[in-house]
């Protein structure tokens, strides 16, 4: 039994929810009769509604977000249908602002904001008998230093298989109109020796995929060097993900980057528009040629996984705009980049643009742009697709020396995207497309639609895909390789050669 349960629905299991070891921490007395339990977007609601009641909670709380709010309703009507006298308590961004787009109307208590402290006090009230009246909690963001960490609640378990999620500050500094972290102008850090003290813990136990939830973590240039040091010390294999901003590299955290080894370091960088008149209307500063400096240090001087993300929608942003955003970002580095459609996130001011740009938005999670002035519904859903099939194809690494035949001009946008309209119609699905018939659909529009030569595209493909043991080609590819994989290392260069002079063969 447990007084207390605490729950949410992750998107993969590999995702441990950090904000359910913070409400846990920091129950003081009552974290003694809590209970922890995750899911995933793959189970059902009647099988996680057993697992809760199965331990006999008085309260019940849900960790709410943009992936799961609508799997989180159903749980919370069942649990109420079932026990009418369950106290359930929702906290979580999906419910930390207004309006409120799904109906949460069954739940008995809402936590808005940073829930740590709220949350306590409202149990310790609810199981003393003094049930608060008051339904919407709006939580004050906590002095960090008055938090327990909750680091120690990360299972062994945990820690073999699973991201190890872990905060240095919180609050973000910039005033990005989409973001719900421009909310919290400001910037809080955790005590650094407290926080470094719990890291290695963590490392001492065995954790080695630390990934960083700070929105702006190289803002603070001391805490950003004791962290990077702190790694530095430690022999790999370890890995690190950071989220940074991409015009706040100093001497000193360039010097530390340059240090790291292979396969140790990813930074996601949020670069959403290299346009500055769209950037200046979302109040996004943009500093183009610190952000061109700092992408090409990152990408010829460091080992670091570079992970970029681009906004498709953006209010004022053409096609044509956004098509040059790629095709500039893929000239800068050549790292994964995101391709995401503009969410329409409740607390956000993004929607002060709506009847100027005329923007439409789905009324469900996640809340993506339908369409707008610039971009009609019809060109949002083939964008939509080209940016599921660019991480199949570009982000999944799985096509390296193939992929940029698609191309041979360096316009990567319109490569790509005609590529991804010929894929779609071919396919009917975006989803569940198997490698081994990707590559084939690859080999096939590269032949036939643009006028390679089977062997040289057989040969790319083979360079890509059987290099990994364990793989096969498909026999229509195959049967047209001409150069087996450990003879390929002049292969892009040859083809290159021959495309400059001829054109692609035929």
């Amino acid at each position: 039994m447990a007084t207390i349960v605490l729950c949410t629905i992750n998107a993969r299991y590999i995702h441990a929810s950090l904000g359910l070891r913070w409400l846990s921490a920091n129950l003081g007395e009552l974290q003694a009769d809590t209970e922890l339990l995750e899911f995933t977007l793959d189970d059902q609601a009647a099988d996680m509604a057993e697992a809760i009641l199965r331990h006999r909670p008085r309260i019940v709380g849900l960790g709410v977000y943009i992936w799961n709010a609508l799997h989180i309703q159903r749980l919370l009507v069942l649990l109420k249908q079932l026990q009418p006298r369950l106290v359930v308590v929702l906290g979580g961004p999906e419910v930390s602002h207004l309006p409120m787009r799904v109906d949460f109307s069954q739940a008995d208590y809402l936590i808005q904001g940073e829930g740590e402290q709220c949350f306590a006090r409202l149990c310790g009230d609810i199981l003393q008998g003094r049930r608060p009246g008051q339904r919407l909690w709006a939580a004050p963001p906590p002095e960090l230093d008055s938090l327990v960490l909750p680091y120690h609640l990360y299972t062994d378990t945990d820690i073999a298989h699973r991201l190890i999620y872990v905060e240095a500050s919180r609050g973000c500094p910039f005033t990005c109109e989409f973001c719900l972290s421009s909310l919290d102008k400001r910037v809080r850090s955790f005590a650094p020796d407290h926080f470094l003290a719990a890291l290695e813990e963590l490392w001492q136990r065995g954790a080695r995929t630390f990934k960083f939830v700070d929105r702006s973590f190289n803002i603070s240039e001391r805490s950003t060097l004791a962290i990077l040091d702190f790694f530095l010390s430690k022999e790999p294999p370890f890995h690190a993900h950071f989220e940074v901003v991409p015009d706040h590299f100093s001497p000193a955290i360039k010097e530390r980057l340059r240090h790291f080894p292979p396969a140790t370091l990813q930074l996601e960088i949020g670069i959403q528009t290299l346009q500055p008149e769209v950037a200046a209307a979302i109040g996004r500063n943009l500093h183009l040629d610190k952000i061109r400096d700092n992408l090409h240090f990152l990408a010829t001087e460091t080992c670091a996984h570079l992970h970029l993300d681009l906004i498709i929608g953006l209010p004022g942003e053409a096609l044509t705009s956004f098509a040059a955003n790629l095709n500039q970002l893929m000239e800068l580095c050549q790292g994964e980049i995101q391709l995401g459609i503009l969410k329409k996130l409740s607390g956000t001011a993004i929607n002060r643009h709506d009847e100027q740009h005329g923007m439409l938005y789905s009324i469900v999670p996640p809340y993506e742009l339908l369409q707008n002035k610039l971009i009609s519904f019809a060109r949002m859903q083939e964008l939509k697709r080209m940016a599921r099939y660019w991480d199949l194809v570009y982000n999944s690494g799985n096509f390296r020396s193939t992929v940029s035949l698609l191309w041979p001009d360096n316009d990567v946008f319109h490569g790509f995207f005609a590529f991804s309209n010929w894929l779609f119609a071919q396919t009917q699905a975006t989803w569940k497309i198997a490698l081994p018939r990707l590559a084939e659909l690859l080999y096939r529009y590269l032949v036939h639609e643009k006028g390679y030569a089977p062997a040289d595209i057989a040969n790319h493909l083979a360079q890509d895909i059987l290099t990994v043991k364990g793989r096969v080609l498909p026999p229509a590819i195959r049967e047209q390789v001409t150069i087996m994989p450990e003879q390929q290392h002049d292969l892009s260069r040859s083809l290159t050669r021959r495309q400059d002079r001829h054109g692609p063969g035929r």
